[in-house]
Formats: C-alpha cells, structure tokens, sequence
C-alpha cells in the first residue's frame, strides 16, 4: 500500500506541476494537440531506442516524457471540456476489463493464442467494421504490415505451419526475380513489396519482431562503417580514395569487435 500510495502522489505531482506550466509558461500554453503530435511521435521513437539499447535508466527517463504528453494531452481535453485524465486512465480501465473476460469474466481460455482471438473478436462485437480499422494510417510501412498479418491471424486467417510462408517468400523471390528480367519498374516494384510483406510475415512465424531486427541491423552496419571512417582518417585517408579491398580489411575488423 505505501507504494502506491507513493505512486498516487507522483503522479499527483505531475499533474500540478502540469496545471502551473499550462498557465504560466510561454511555449506551454501555445501548445496544442496538433503542435503537440510530432513531439510525442518522437518520444515514442527515443523510447524505442532506449529498449533496443537496454538502456533501462533511458527507458524510465524515456516513459516519463511520454507521460507528460498523456497528462498534457489530457490537460488539453480538460480545458475543452471533453475529457480529462480520470476519463482517460477510466477508459483504458473498461476496455481492458472488456477485453479480457478469461479474467474478470467467465470465458476459459487455452493459451496466448486463444487471448488474441478472442481481443480481435470482442473488437468486431463492439461495432468494428474491420479487424484492420484499429491499423493507423499514418505508421511505418513495416511496422504496418507486422500489425496487419497480426490482426487478420487473430481471426484465424494465417498459416498453419513456417515452412507454408518460407515456401510463399520463395514464390515471391522467383516472381520478383521474372519481372527484373523484363526490366519493368512498376511490377517490380509490387513484387518486391510482395517479397517484403512475405519476409515480415515469416518473421511473426519466428517470433521475431522484424522493426527490431532490421534497427539491430542499422545499428550494426552504422557502427562497423564509422570504425572504417576511423581507419581511413588515420591513414589521413578519404574513403573515397580507398580501394573496395583496402576498406574490406577494417570492415573484417569491425566484424570482431
């Protein structure tokens, strides 16, 4: 009880602090839900840098910029009259009570599986028109296309078994493959994006987050091309006055470390 007592007070805090700022400070009362957007969406981007890093003190400090754009945004609704963050934090709380019956309803559930099923359907009961409506629009296309297959397999439509889509993901390449022989820009462009949905799609089969494993990639290639750039200035070189060969020995050596 006293930690959440603790807790209570902490966020009691932040939301005082928050009524100060909204009427006292110059750039905080400018703010709006529109001004706002493109901050948060970059909160959520160093958070997610954070997590991928491991970095659990950049993951709290992180979580706590985000939540100061909940309790601003939530600020903003109360000064509207719309909502405020009891609305906010009683919403969440009904919709996951909603949503989770196998623990504050009667209905057994198996597995994580049988959860996720239930989640997409209880959604459609609600007054979804479509298991994607609940996809934004405006996210990344792999991110996307990770949420789509997702959702569509909660209904039960996916395959059974990985080696079904590494099978797709080899029709696809040969189908890509053709159109490159025929040099035409627009199907193999649809045929790569083919190949790209088949790729993120063996993913979830492999319970691999493939936004994750591609950052892990990034992060990789960018460290073992800034240890070559390192190389190249202390010869008092600039890459590209160095041969594929000169540079391929400090790319060999940044692979070991």
């Amino acid at each position: 009880m006293n930690a959440r007592k603790t807790q209570l007070e902490a966020i009691n805090r932040l939301l005082t602090i928050m009524d100060e700022l909204r009427e006292k400070c110059p750039w905080d009362k400018k703010q709006t839900f529109e001004s706002l957007r493109h901050l948060t969406i970059e909160e959520t981007y160093e958070l997610g840098d954070a997590i991928l890093d491991k970095n659990l003190e950049e993951i709290k400090k992180e979580l706590g910029d985000l939540l100061l754009h909940i309790v601003f945004y939530a600020k903003l609704g109360s000064e509207t009259g719309n909502f405020d963050i009891a609305d906010v934090a009683n919403s969440i709380s009904e919709k996951l009570i909603s949503r989770h019956p196998h623990i504050y309803g009667d209905v057994t559930v198996a597995n994580e599986n049988e959860v996720k099923q239930n989640w997409e359907n209880l959604k459609l009961k609600e007054g979804k028109n479509s298991v994607l409506e609940g996809v934004p629009k405006s996210l990344p296309a792999l991110v996307k296309a990770n949420r789509i297959q997702d959702k569509v397999a909660g209904v039960g439509f996916d395959w059974e078994e990985p080696q079904q889509v590494f099978e797709k993901l080899q029709e696809e390449l040969k189908e890509l493959q053709y159109e490159v022989t025929k040099d035409n820009t627009d199907k193999i462009e649809a045929e790569f994006g083919d190949v790209l949905f088949s790729m993120i799609n063996y993913a979830r089969f492999l319970k691999v987050n493939p936004e994750n494993a591609l950052e892990r990639t990034n992060k990789k290639f960018i460290k073992r091309f800034q240890y070559l750039e390192s190389k190249a200035k202390e010869m008092g070189k600039s890459l590209k006055d160095m041969t594929l060969q000169e540079m391929d020995v400090f790319w060999e050596e940044a692979k070991k470390i």
